[in-house]
């Protein structure tokens, strides 16, 4: 009896964070281990530019200040190259950090690099997916299929109860 591959989930709540280091804009990386005892939001989108990340990355702009004033890190990845994410910043005045995974690794070890069906034709994509990782480096919380407006607000409030 052969089975079919099941498709990759990611870590689950109390999960270890899968550890990575990734390019981010303006030059540089960041490693989700070098950000251990805070908070850190891992939200993974589509595409830089595109209207539903374009929201995602402006609402995640907008609390900033409250995520900072929580000692919380956010961190936006995509597979977009780090010039693409100089110029999504600069075009929208975004205050997120975004990491390039071009190579698709972290989205694999996440589970978002799924299959996606449009007009229905099938294609590989990333899932849009947010990842709470504790000050512990576990997995606190997870949004899955998350949609672009108002999501960050959800994101905000888990970070917030983390403290409490």
């Amino acid at each position: 009896m052969t089975e079919a591959a099941a498709p990759a989930a990611g870590p689950a709540i109390g999960d270890m964070a899968p550890d990575f280091t990734l390019p981010r804009d303006g030059g540089g990386d960041v490693a989700l281990s070098g950000l251990k005892g805070k908070p850190v939001v891992v939200y993974f989108y589509p595409k830089d530019d595109t209207s539903g990340c374009t929201k995602e990355a402006i609402e995640f702009t907008g609390l900033g200040e409250d995520f900072a004033a929580l000692g919380a890190v956010v961190l936006g990845v995509s597979k977009d190259p780090v010039a693409s994410h100089d110029k999504f910043k600069a075009k929208h005045d975004l205050g997120v950090t975004l990491l390039s995974d071009e190579e698709g690794a972290v989205c694999e070890a996440y589970g978002v690099w799924v299959e996606k069906s449009m007009y229905g034709r099938k294609y590989m994509g990333i899932e849009r997916a947010t990842y709470l990782v504790g000050p512990d480096g576990r997995i606190a919380q997870v949004w899955r299929k998350a949609k672009a407006t108002g999501h960050a607000k959800q994101v905000l409030a888990a970070t917030k109860a983390l403290g409490d």
